[in-house]
């Protein structure tokens, strides 16, 4: 009974708190009031600092690698795993998993996988697709930078700019034929009437066929007659739909002009007889190089009309006396 009695003596002094002999480990409790103010000051700034995207991220990166460049058996926190309790049970103590070789080695992985983290939207294998395009395209453009050479390329770049200008000269030559056969007697006064800035009415669409007239200008020709005859249907076409419909009787009344006016009467378009034809000489003519083109509506000019295209003049006969010669050459 006594040794009850000094035990539970013993455990009530050991209760009571020596506030002579304290420790106070909190450094809070030792701090002055100015050091308290500063700290709470400290302590509220961090609270209500507002972290950007930038440093979010940076944090983040750095927990991430701090994590996988530590070893999950050095981690304090593994020795509380059950998987690797259960795995020591069995036998674990470290090392590649697998079967042991004649080293006493196992082969397995010794660390686990280490975790790829994707920064960008795309798609699994996406990046990849990405690496085989660029290197697909690198290797593309050292091929076309070893085949091409700078003399092929300048003298391509030359030719194609050649080539436009002989097909604009040969346009304005077949400008010209034309005019000059469809007014014959006007030869002198051409170039007046070229220079003159009146605008033309365009001709009225012929039923002649088109092989009749000449290859030099036939393409011009077809070429004016079908836009004419697109821009009538699709004029006609805008009409017919904003027209509204009228449930008169014809009296007899009206002429033949007020019913087209009206849309009574289809509209029937003059076109050349063979428009929608193929055309093999035309064709032909059009696969030549400009330069060839341009040569012969040069002679046609000259052997026809008696014009020179380079001059441009009309000479009184066919010598053309004081004309150069036939090429652009020959004018320079």
């Amino acid at each position: 009974m006594a040794s009850i009695e000094k035990e539970a003596r013993s455990s009530v002094e050991e209760d009571d708190d020596d506030y002579m002999n304290m420790n106070f480990e909190d450094p809070s409790l030792t701090e002055t009031s100015l050091q308290r103010t500063q700290r709470l000051k400290r302590e509220s700034r961090a609270r209500g600092l507002v972290k950007s995207k930038a440093q979010i991220a940076e944090e983040e990166e750095a927990a991430r690698e701090k994590a996988l460049s530590t070893s999950m058996l050095d981690d304090p926190r593994a020795k509380k795993s059950k998987g690797l309790a259960m795995m020591a049970k069995m036998g674990f103590a470290g090392g590649g998993l697998g079967k042991k070789t004649d080293d006493g080695d196992a082969p397995g992985r010794t660390e686990p996988i280490k975790v790829n983290v994707k920064e960008d939207r795309g798609g699994i294998g996406m990046q990849s697709e990405k690496k085989r395009r660029l290197r697909e395209a690198a290797e593309e453009r050292e091929i076309k930078a070893v085949k091409l050479d700078p003399d092929e390329y300048r003298e391509r770049v030359r030719k194609e700019r050649e080539e436009a200008r002989l097909e604009k000269q040969f346009h304005a030559a077949q400008r010209t034929a034309e005019h000059m056969d469809d007014s014959p007697g006007h030869e002198d006064d051409m170039e007046e009437k070229r220079e003159s800035t009146e605008i033309k009415k365009p001709k009225p669409m012929s039923s002649r066929p088109l092989k009749s007239i000449p290859v030099l200008y036939r393409g011009l020709v077809r070429h004016r007659e079908e836009k004419e005859r697109d821009r009538r249907m699709r004029h006609d076409l805008e009409q017919s739909l904003s027209r509204l419909p009228t449930y008169e009787e014809d009296d007899g009344e009206e002429d033949e002009f007020d019913k087209l006016a009206q849309g009574k009467k289809p509209t029937a378009y003059v076109t050349a007889e063979d428009l929608d034809e193929e055309d093999e000489e035309l064709d032909a003519f059009n696969a030549l190089e400009p330069s060839e083109r341009l040569k012969r509506a040069v002679v046609y000019l000259r052997e026809k009309h008696c014009y020179c295209f380079w001059c441009k003049m009309t000479y009184p006969d066919e010598q053309m006396g004081g004309c150069p010669g036939i090429t652009e050459e020959d004018h320079d």
